[in-house]
């Protein structure tokens, strides 16, 4: 199979890891449109500082273009105000309006006094800067230009008249309140403080100084650079540490993925899995895992594959046997000697149903102990009543059963009591095929820290030393010499093994200094 190239965005994981990280950096660039605190703080201070320029201008005009004519009656001088209103909003970049007492407009700072009249003066936009900044700037504006007009403001009209009844803080500052208002024009805002021109506490016109929302925009926009910097900085961190993650992860991952499938199309051994043991982390022992895995499927593979042959050779012996005697009854005319193939025939038919049978319950036995649920089961109860059942089947037998159990302890373990009284029958025949006439087979058990564990003794002549692991084979048989050949199948001893590994536990065997065999037992214990 052809191993494709690996790609970090080609990798889902690798996606959703990116997208994860991403949430952060994404919410905090988000804020970029949501900074009302921020602004209102910033309209606050900025509507602060023209109350400061108005008051400043109101009371120089109150001191040097307010006249006192006859009668206490105060007058102002509009081209004097003219004048000083124009000097004085200059300097603070705002434009400044008089109204007098009666709400006419007496003075507008964007007007100049001239032999020829009044000449209207347009403030031109400052210029842009160039760079980078200066480019998103431009950019930012237009943006801003889109955006709808902030619906909870007034929109800001000129008239072509202009009077203080035109305008709610001027009327407010014609009755000797302050009062600042904000209003909207062309996605941006005008701030506007009004304040009344007095002298001697008599009110003679309202000055309402106006500025456009540019230095909050202004702040707001070198805010949200900041922000933008940040986040720029943050998110190539963060793509640097995503790919990084990703390729700690879910390149791996791929790797394994791939041995795993070339494992499943491929023949023979040839595949490994990559080793990520080192690492020490999740994925390492996700290789350790899945090397384990796959060698003990290819252990199992041998397993079936020898039970396969296994199998095979011990069917195969009867069934020449059975053909054999077939083929010489067919040919002979004692019948004498035609009843003893007969008999022939009939031993070795039931050996091959002994084999079938011990065959298919070895065959099925891994299927139903992984099936099975396991239950405490008391091993001191159980021993008991297999003395009882033996000791009574084999009245007729010179044969003597002694069990051996503590009397206060259960011996509680988890398993499938059908399964381990198989265990113990296969033990306990095991011993009368080898114990002498007048012997005594033992039964015992214990604790011995967190396990049980279970003997069964003979005094038979035990098993030879270079023996004691391969009885556990399958079909190893070594009977007595004056068993009929053909009673066992040699499975016995390979289910019990395979029965105590699948709860956890350990068999073997061991021969007696009295003399005789010992199989011992061990199970982990519940309490």
């Amino acid at each position: 199979m052809k191993r494709k190239r690996w790609r970090p965005l080609s990798s889902p994981l690798t996606r959703r890891i990116l997208a994860v990280n991403l949430i952060a950096p994404i919410i905090l660039v988000a804020g970029l449109f949501y900074m009302d605190r921020y602004k209102q703080g910033l309209i606050r201070n900025e509507l602060a500082g023209l109350a400061t320029q108005a008051e400043m201008v109101a009371g120089a005009v109150g001191e040097g273009a307010v006249s006192e004519q006859a009668l206490g009656f105060l007058e102002l001088n509009n081209d004097l105000a003219q004048q000083m209103v124009r000097r004085l909003a200059e300097p603070a970049k705002v434009r400044a309006k008089l109204y007098d007492a009666v709400g006419d407009l007496a003075a507008d700072s964007r007007y100049i006094l001239s032999v020829k009249g009044n000449i209207l003066i347009e403030e031109l936009p400052p210029l842009q800067g160039t760079g980078w900044q200066a480019a998103l700037s431009v950019w930012w504006e237009r943006i801003t230009t889109w955006m709808p007009d902030d619906e909870t403001l007034t929109p800001h009209v000129e008239l072509a008249e202009d009077r203080a009844d035109h305008w709610p803080e001027a009327m407010a500052a014609l009755a000797g309140h302050q009062q600042s208002t904000v209003r909207g024009r062309h996605g941006g805002m005008v701030l506007s403080v009004a304040v009344p021109v007095q002298r001697y506490k008599q009110v003679v016109g309202a000055l309402v100084v106006q500025a456009d929302g540019r230095n909050v925009a202004k702040s707001l926009f070198q805010v949200r650079l900041n922000i933008l910097q940040i986040f720029m900085v943050s998110l190539a961190i963060t793509v640097g540490l995503s790919f990084y993650m990703a390729g700690t992860i879910a390149r791996p991952i791929r790797r394994l993925a791939i041995a795993a499938e070339q494992v499943r199309h491929g023949h023979g051994r040839r595949h490994k899995f990559p080793d990520f043991s080192s690492r020490g982390d999740e994925i390492g022992e996700l290789s350790v895992a899945f090397k384990e895995m796959t060698e003990a499927l290819w252990n199992r593979m041998d397993a079936i594959e020898r039970f396969a042959a296994d199998v095979s050779h011990e069917i195969k012996n009867p069934l020449t046997s059975v053909r054999s005697a077939v083929e010489t009854a067919a040919r002979l005319t004692d019948p004498e000697k035609q009843r003893k193939l007969l008999a022939i025939i009939q031993d070795d038919v039931e050996r091959l149903n002994r084999l079938i049978t011990d065959i298919s319950d070895a065959s099925r036995i891994d299927a139903e102990l992984s099936r099975a649920e396991t239950e405490p089961v008391a091993m001191t109860t159980m021993m008991e009543a297999l003395g009882d059942i033996y000791r009574t089947t084999t009245e007729d037998q010179p044969i003597h059963f002694a069990v051996s159990v503590p009397k206060d302890d259960p011996l509680v373990v988890a398993g499938i009591e059908g399964r381990l009284v198989q265990v113990l029958r296969n033990l306990i025949g095991n011993a009368l095929s080898f114990s002498p006439e007048g012997g005594t087979i033992r039964l015992n058990a214990e604790r011995e820290g967190k396990f049980v564990r279970i003997e069964v003794e003979d005094d038979g002549p035990g098993i030879p030393d270079n023996k004691l692991a391969a009885i556990f084979d399958r079909f190893y048989s070594e009977r007595p010499e004056a068993e009929k050949f053909g009673t066992h199948s040699g499975l016995g001893l390979s289910i019990s093994k395979q029965i105590i590994d699948a709860h956890n536990g350990l068999i073997w065997a061991e021969n007696r200094a009295e003399g005789g065999a010992r199989f011992v037992v061990k199970l982990p214990s519940v309490r």
